[in-house]
């Protein structure tokens, strides 16, 4: 469905629409290489911040629902678990970090600290 919108907004029998329409990638969901990156918000790109509050927008699973595309809940469910898996990640690794400064700051492992940054460690 987004392809055939995006394609609609480009000249695709000009061959620089063409060209356009070869380099765009699609994905459904989150492809390997950009699913182990960190996600961040950019603001410059933030609806609020990008369009005029009279203009008129719309979501593209509404629009799917419309016309009839019906995993839209198995969809919001794999998100939340997604959430889920993330969110324990996540407490996992802030544990992990505050470990680590714990056992920096000990007083028992300053002599070994001071040995391995000889070493660049």
């Amino acid at each position: 469905m987004f392809w055939k919108t995006m394609r609609g907004m480009l000249p695709h029998k000009a061959p620089r629409g063409v060209a356009a329409l070869g380099r765009i990638r699609c994905f459904d969901g989150i492809p390997y290489p950009y699913d182990h990156k960190k996600r961040m918000v950019v603001p410059s790109a933030l609806q609020v911040c990008r369009m005029k509050s009279f203009r008129k927008s719309c979501v593209l699973g509404d629009l799917s629902k419309l016309a009839g595309w019906t995993k839209g809940e198995l969809v919001s469910k794999l998100e939340e678990s997604r959430k889920a898996k993330s969110q324990k990640y996540h407490e996992r690794k802030v544990k992990i970090v505050a470990a680590r400064a714990t056992a920096q700051a000990d007083k028992t492992c300053e002599a070994f600290n001071k040995e391995l940054a000889v070493f660049g460690f």
